[in-house]
């Protein structure tokens, strides 16, 4: 039924993808690059972020919920803002999470982050792209080691890949998300 529901609402091309990671992931420089700007000043996000762009021929919605930080005792803060997250499940295509490959002390939070995100049932039918984002630092986490400690080969309810990128350069962006848009039109779209 949920298939049905999506393939009809699909058919006027739109799409939405739900951007989530733990803070300093690089989400809103991210989605800045992806808008073509200036990503010299980023700050945390502390509202959410609602972009949309058109993209091979449809229209995508980028939406990234507020980030807090993790000192605060759970990824996305503080935990009364994070039971607002679940307001943005909803008629979500593509899960983009985004690790930062330079962070390797925390890759264990976001393991269990993701894999609790996998569980909740409004994202069951979304894809997954794993944008490994800081690619261009010296010394960051390989594809293979973030893929090992993500545990992603396990994942079997979701389709997913995982793509290094940089969001100060803009490498692999765009063929993230020409392969989240190629997946949705597989999956969802009408024709």
């Amino acid at each position: 039924m949920l298939s049905i529901l999506r393939k009809a609402r699909l058919k006027d091309k739109e799409m939405r993808i739900l951007m989530l990671g733990l803070d300093n992931a690089g989400k809103t420089t991210i989605v800045k690059r992806i808008m073509n700007e200036d990503v010299t000043t980023v700050s945390p996000t502390l509202g959410f972020i609602i972009k949309t762009i058109d993209f091979m021929g449809g229209s995508v919605t980028i939406r990234i919920p507020a980030i807090l930080t993790r000192h605060s005792g759970d990824v996305g803060g503080q935990k009364t803002l994070r039971s607002y997250w679940k307001n943005y499940f909803e008629k979500t295509d593509t899960l983009i999470w985004v690790v930062d490959a330079t962070d390797r002390l925390r890759v264990g939070d976001c393991r269990e982050e993701l894999a609790g995100l996998l569980l909740e049932e409004r994202l069951m039918g979304a894809t997954l792209l794993v944008f490994l984002n800081k690619t261009d630092v010296e010394q960051c986490m390989s594809e293979d080691e973030v893929r090992e400690r993500l545990g992603l080969d396990l994942i079997k309810t979701h389709k997913w890949t995982i793509l290094p990128c940089s969001a100060m350069t803009g490498r692999n962006l765009n063929e993230g998300l020409e392969w989240v848009v190629q997946d949705a039109k597989d999956r969802l779209f009408l024709y």
